[in-house]
């Protein structure tokens, strides 16, 4: 791909984040082109529907979920304190909206990589003691969406209680 059409692409989905995370995942495209600063004409070209743009969107998302596993993995002194951080990360404010508005959106094949590399880690935590054997990633995954995609259903004070309930003592 061209450096030009590389730029596009990127500004339109970033305009697509942003919309989709202020009006859900039924954003008006003219919106999404008007903020990418292109023509509705370069976005259909891009994505020619408002289901690619959406699935394009959507592994863009996990993409970023899979590298904060390895940051807080980097950064980290254990595998219970990545996951802490990973999970930190995962319902920081804006998040939710998008990860809400992509829910039902496809990326497989970015899912399945994710919830690997989580799975290896909280197996790890598990393992180190650090964490309770009776929560899988699975769970972890569904905790995880109550937290981001309800942020006024759950208050952001009961993050530090999920977070004591999954450490094992």
């Amino acid at each position: 791909m061209r450096a030009d059409a590389r730029r596009n692409r990127d500004r339109i989905l970033e305009a697509a984040r942003e919309a989709v995370a202020e009006r859900g995942p039924d954003a008006p495209m003219e919106l999404i082109a008007q903020r990418a600063g292109v023509g509705v004409g370069t976005l259909y070209r891009r994505f020619p529907d408002r289901a690619a743009l959406l699935a394009a969107l959507a592994e863009q998302y996990v993409h970023e979920l899979i590298d904060a596993v390895d940051r807080a993995v980097a950064a980290e002194p254990g595998a219970w304190a990545a996951v802490r951080a990973f999970i930190v990360y995962g319902v920081e404010k804006g998040r939710g909206a998008v990860a809400t508005a992509l829910a039902g959106t496809s990326a497989p094949q970015a899912r399945q990589a994710l919830v690997r590399r989580l799975d290896e880690l909280v197996r790890q935590a598990q393992a180190d003691g650090a964490m309770r054997a009776d929560v899988g990633t699975g769970d972890l995954m569904e905790l995880l969406g109550a937290f981001a995609c309800h942020p006024g259903v759950i208050p952001e004070r009961f993050l530090p209680v999920l977070l004591d309930g999954l450490e094992r003592r």
